[in-house]
């Protein structure tokens, strides 16, 4: 069975988009347990604009969009490789 590679990627970087999302919305929130995980995004993406604010849900949005698209279409790239009959 072969993966629609560019379907998967999109529907990654939707996933992950959201998920850097709630993370931030919850960070901003201060529910126990996701500021230490708006706290890591901060680390990784803070340079690049990201920040645990209405803001950083916009931009933490978008870098987990890129990072989920990139990502899960390079799994379903190499899971199509290594599927090939």
């Amino acid at each position: 069975m072969k993966i629609n590679t560019l379907k998967f990627a999109l529907a990654g970087g939707i996933y992950i988009a959201i998920i850097f999302a709630l993370a931030t919305i919850a960070g901003i929130f201060n529910i126990p347990g996701f500021v230490e995980l708006a706290n890591f995004l901060k680390t990784f993406y803070g340079f690049y604009g990201y920040s645990v604010t209405w803001l950083g849900v916009i931009i933490g949005a978008f870098w987990g969009f890129l990072e989920g698209f990139f990502h899960l279409g390079l799994f379903a790239l190499i899971y199509n490789w290594l599927n090939k009959k």
